[in-house]
């Protein structure tokens, strides 16, 4: 979802980035370690970015650059350090948030071209061994819009990189700004879509959304294509993007990446605004080529299509919501749902952008989220996106809706997943 706004955000993304976040209007107090080295007052044993024995989770292109919301870079490690050398397709102070095992999240903006030290002897826990064993790394891009680059990872000489397996279940999820996270304290980190999946626990997840774009593909808010067309390849419809790869961005190759046995889907709200001019035939038409799309490259994923909550606004003495394109997303689920496309699935060819019946089969793959009565007009910001309590509310909702439709069990049982939300009453007599 976004508004006029956004081109000024645009066009100021290409500036120096900024570490200041807004709270309810007031700067919030961040206090973030300054974690750059001098790489050469360390002995190290220095790692290259495509070394086997690290996991790139979300979108990382072939440079090592990241895209998409929260994309992350987890590995296991032995010794009391561990380094990241950011390279020069690093945005300046874009903000990391780290962590070892289970402990809680750190933070830290970092610099192009410059060397980080993210655990040393001093960093809480990393001398304790149990129950995670071997010691676990785990990185992830707050931003949606600003990306790193690995250049190499360093640990203390003499020590090793461990691999760690994935886990045994992904899920994907497709959105827009509000997927994404814009405007929630920590974006990514405070988003729905990386509550679902770190929520979820023991899963893979990857969280291809990005404020502004359509699913039609056509330019809005400044974003050149829409996700028929973006959502097929690595890179983001961001600033960045057009920088390195002009018009030609790397094809995603799905065949390289595990399939998402879940994918939730939340797209619509921009399509649906005036200013992008896309008539609901035409959001209907691409939406399904969308799905097709997807179906073609995972056919076992579940699709969840997430009703548009809109927005809300005063009536009279009350408050009511704003749906927006729901008899159309509820036309789309049916469809997929019609024995006559059970019977013969249609498929989608990005490549060539065409569709073709596959004279196969299927079981019904789709299924239909209605998000009515999740949030409530106090749980949207003045910038028109959820809270960071909002974000929590639908992460839950489908979280729960996840585990009984799909028998998909909840093994997040103690590491935090949101950061900086303990807050409480210790006052009785008030």
């Amino acid at each position: 979802m976004r508004f006029l706004s956004f081109v000024g955000t645009v066009i100021s993304l290409a500036g120096t980035v900024s570490s200041t976040i807004l709270q309810n209007g007031q700067v919030r107090i961040t206090n973030y370690p300054n974690t750059t080295i001098n790489p050469a007052s360390y002995e190290w044993k220095t790692y290259s970015p495509d070394a086997t024995e690290l996991s790139y989770k979300g979108r990382w292109d072939s440079k090592h650059i990241s895209w998409w919301s929260t994309p992350g870079l987890k590995f296991g490690f032995s010794g009391q350090h561990v380094a990241i050398t950011f390279g020069p397709h690093t945005v300046d102070r874009t903000l990391i948030a780290y962590r070892i095992n289970g402990l809680d999240w750190q933070l830290t903006n970092v610099t192009t071209n410059a060397t980080h030290l993210l655990v040393s002897p001093s960093t809480p826990g990393v001398n304790v061994t149990t129950p995670i064993n071997p010691t676990t790394f785990e990185l992830r891009v707050t931003n949606w819009a600003y990306g790193v680059q690995i250049d190499s990872v360093h640990i203390a000489k003499g020590e090793k990189l461990i691999k760690i397996p994935n886990h045994g279940r992904t899920i994907e999820i497709i959105g827009d700004s509000l997927a994404s996270g814009m405007y929630g304290t920590l974006e990514g980190l405070s988003g729905f879509g990386y509550g679902i999946g770190a929520g979820l626990g023991e899963t893979e997840y990857s969280i291809t959304a990005y404020p502004g774009i359509c699913v039609y593909d056509k330019e809005c808010w400044g974003n050149p294509r829409g996700h028929l067309f973006q959502w097929f390849h690595t890179s983001d419809t961001s600033w960045r993007n057009t920088e390195i790869y002009g018009d030609k961005p790397e094809v995603w190759d799905f065949s390289k990446h595990a399939a998402a046995d879940i994918v939730v889907i939340c797209i619509g709200t921009n399509d649906a605004n005036a200013h992008n001019n896309v008539p609901p035939e035409g959001y209907v038409a691409q939406y399904t080529m969308f799905i097709e799309g997807i179906h073609t490259v995972w056919p076992n994923a579940q699709i969840v299509l997430v009703s548009l909550w809109g927005g809300f606004s005063a009536v009279g003495n009350t408050y009511q919501q704003q749906g927006r394109f729901g008899p159309e997303i509820y036309s789309i689920y049916k469809y997929f749902n019609s024995r006559e496309y059970l019977q013969n699935n249609i498929l989608y060819d990005p490549k060539r952008n065409v569709t073709y019946e596959s004279h196969r089969s299927s079981k019904p793959f789709v299924h239909y989220f209605n998000s009515t009565g999740t949030l409530q007009h106090n749980d949207y910001g003045p910038q028109y996106h959820p809270t960071d309590v909002g974000h929590i509310k639908i992460a839950s909702h489908l979280i729960q809706y996840i585990k009984l439709k799909f028998d998909w069990l909840l093994y997040a049982t103690g590491p935090e997943v949101q950061h900086e939300t303990l807050y409480w009453n210790d006052e009785p007599n008030y």
